[in-house]
């Protein structure tokens, strides 16, 4: 009872925002909604028919992406809908206070699949761009179920928000700087750092973190540092041609029972630019070389 009647505390109420609706606000906005942080990803319906899962066209926004006991998750989480038939509710200062603290307009915590500890560390404007964006896309009639977290999680959840940190987005000429930030507002460590019984155990960005998949595949992350288990050997332009390979969703494999899939939304992230891609490599080029070799997939039937 203590819990739930003092926490989360984040600080200040919602701010009193106006935001800006200019081409170059909304533009940067969806730029950043679909490619670097991807919250069309989580808050879509994914088709993993095909490789990496892309969104299927005409659900963007509506929600039902499920996180549940199968996939290793303290309860049963489901992404809601985030198209204005939802965010209506919802004041410009109470939508950025859930996404930079992960508390919602009644003062309940969300669930962190939704990175809210990286996007209370990125630049303002960059955050109202996107929530700009996301007040734009056509309205879906399509309730989501509410998410349920199991107990005792659904207590310590209480203690999870934050204040936010806000950040000032640094130049591009600043790749290693740059590069950071993007790697931050993509959630990469999320992803990429080993994760066992509800902490970060691993070195952070080498990889290691172990997903059960629905059809008992598992799937584990790759390290992302310059070891030569890692991206020790890669090149820019390698690395960047790994994503960009992903761009076209017309020439994603169609994946057969067996095969490898990944939750990683590739296709999503290769509509980064250029420019973007290779400061993310500068800055994973500038970490602390693990060792760390990782069987990214093992099928069910060889475990």
């Amino acid at each position: 009872m203590y819990l739930q009647m003092i926490l989360p505390n984040v600080g200040n109420p919602p701010e009193n925002m106006k935001l800006s609706t200019t081409s170059e606000t909304l533009n940067r906005g969806k730029y950043l909604a679909n490619h670097v942080m991807v919250c069309i990803d989580c808050h879509s319906q994914r088709d993993f028919s095909l490789f990496s899962g892309p969104p299927i066209p005409g659900t963007e926004g509506s929600g039902g992406e499920l996180f549940d006991h199968s996939l290793g998750f303290p309860g049963t989480f489901i992404s809601p809908n985030i198209t204005p038939t939802f965010l209506k509710s919802y004041t410009d200062g109470e939508l950025f206070r859930l996404i930079t603290t992960g508390v919602k307009k009644d003062g309940n915590p969300i669930f962190p699949i939704m990175p809210y500890a990286n996007y209370g560390k990125m630049d303002k404007e960059d955050l109202l761009s996107v929530i700009s964006y996301i007040r734009t896309l056509a309205p879906i009639e399509k309730k989501q179920p509410a998410s349920v977290a199991d107990f005792p999680f659904s207590l310590i959840m209480r203690t999870m928000p934050q204040r936010a940190e806000l950040s000032t987005r640094p130049p591009a000429t600043d790749a290693i700087a740059y590069g950071k930030y993007l790697v931050n507002a993509s959630a990469c460590n999320d992803c990429h750092t080993q994760f066992e019984n509800g902490e970060y155990t691993g070195e952070h960005l080498a990889g290691g973190r172990v997903f059960n998949m629905p059809d008992g595949n598992i799937l584990t992350s790759s390290n992302l540092t310059p070891h030569k288990t890692g991206l020790g050997n890669w090149t820019k332009d390698q690395f960047i041609e790994r994503f960009k390979q992903f761009e076209d969703r017309n020439k994603l494999n169609k994946i057969q029972a067996g095969e490898m899939q990944t939750i990683m939304p590739w296709n999503m992230y290769a509509g980064m630019t250029v420019e973007d891609l290779g400061a993310i490599y500068t800055y994973l080029q500038s970490l602390k070389p693990v060792e760390n070799q990782v069987n990214k997939f093992l099928k069910a039937e060889s475990l």
